[in-house]
């Protein structure tokens, strides 16, 4: 099985910032779509950011103007700049990769705490 390598998750406090990464483990292909979810403690499984094979994202509404989805050139990294954090983004987050072929990959996930 094919998990994706995600890290960039930590503790922080309002207002900062983190990277969370989402790599295709020792570059075994290219993502042509990725999404991240998160799932808080005692939430359901929100879909927080998505980026299709054109490079279009879309966000939800919490995330809007403070999240930012991205892959590199390669293609095997994919990225989610979360700025301006909230506690209420705290969570689990975890992406879910597709390559060319549309197969899914996910990973584990990385905890992200947000709080003073």
């Amino acid at each position: 099985q094919v998990l994706m390598v995600e890290s960039g998750g930590g503790s922080v406090e309002p207002g900062e910032s983190l990277r969370l990464s989402c790599a295709a483990p020792e570059n075994m292909f290219t993502i042509e779509s990725v999404e991240w979810y998160r799932e808080g403690s005692g939430k359901e499984r929100e879909l927080v950011a998505g980026i299709d094979s054109d490079g279009r994202a879309n966000y939800a509404e919490s995330a809007k103007g403070r999240f930012t989805i991205s892959r590199d050139v390669t293609r095997t990294t994919a990225y989610l700049q979360m700025n301006n954090l909230k506690p209420d983004d705290t969570a689990k987050y975890s992406c879910i990769a597709r390559d060319k072929g549309l197969r899914a990959y996910w990973g584990l996930g990385t905890q992200v705490t947000v709080s003073f």
